[in-house]
């Protein structure tokens, strides 16, 4: 399970997705997840998944890693759904017991929300999997430059994401080779009780911890051995471009706006 997690992973490409400066991702990302609440009816949704497809067709990635995204938190997706299916009253009554209640608006915003987490989660892996850590850690950089005038620690902040983006999939990786490890020693992580499923997972996360505290030592070091400082005057090795698709894309945004804005009821 864990290999198929695909969080902080890039996807080497050339299309036209990868080539975009990715500042424009990221504006255009938390800009979606933005305009997707204008949507309140099944055109507004359709028009969405149409232009979240058509990224992800110009992106020349299998859907299926967008796929996986969604695997790892659908039981919070689920959960999330229905809570919304049994607390939201409204229209026709299907089914009720005690404070649960099954109508007709409860399961229209259950499906509702459904389709926004399935969405942003497509749109967030995306950003992931055309986006270089680093390139993504001197957008972060870049966008939150204005807030230097507060003494806000820019780069500092910068630095710690790229550094949990760039070790998510590591950290992945020593997880499944300790699962694997602790299976082959008999332990099973998947059959028992609650109680039992809670006292197998310990013998893995005492070695991911040690692993995990090692690595963040090693690289502390490493930084301080090369004499390793960051803010002002320290120049930059990969320098933004921001060009006309990247103005393009930003632009088709705002039109996605106004047909959502159009369509809407």
């Amino acid at each position: 399970m864990m290999n198929k997690l695909i969080l902080g992973r890039y996807i080497p490409g050339d299309s036209v997705i990868h080539r975009l400066d990715p500042r424009a991702k990221l504006i255009a990302s938390f800009y979606f997840i933005g305009i997707i609440f204008l949507a309140n009816n099944w055109l507004t949704f359709a028009v969405l998944a149409i232009f979240t497809l058509a990224a992800i067709f110009m992106s020349k990635i299998n859907i299926r890693f967008f796929i996986r995204g969604v695997r790892p938190l659908i039981w919070l997706i689920l959960f999330t759904v229905a809570l919304q299916v049994l607390f939201t009253q409204g229209g026709e009554v299907y089914f009720k017991w005690g404070i649960f209640t099954l109508s007709e608006f409860g399961v229209m915003n259950g499906l509702m929300i459904f389709c926004r987490f399935v969405l942003i989660i497509f749109m967030s892996t995306l950003l992931t999997l055309t986006t270089p850590p680093l390139d993504l850690s001197d957008a972060i950089e870049y966008l939150l430059r204005p807030l230097r005038v507060v003494r806000f620690p820019v780069h500092e902040v910068s630095l710690m994401l790229s550094i949990a983006l760039r070790f998510v999939p590591t950290l992945m990786d020593e997880t499944e080779k300790i699962m694997n490890a602790q299976r082959a020693r008999g332990v099973d992580f998947g059959e028992g009780s609650l109680i039992q499923k809670m006292k197998a997972v310990v013998p893995l996360l005492i070695p991911l911890f040690v692993s995990s505290f090692n690595r963040a030592e090693e690289l502390a070091t490493a930084m301080e051995a090369r004499g390793y400082q960051g803010g002002d005057g320290r120049t930059k090795y990969r320098v933004l471009h921001w060009r006309t698709n990247d103005t393009m894309v930003l632009l088709a945004f705002v039109v996605l706006t106004a047909v959502l804005v159009f369509v809407r009821s």
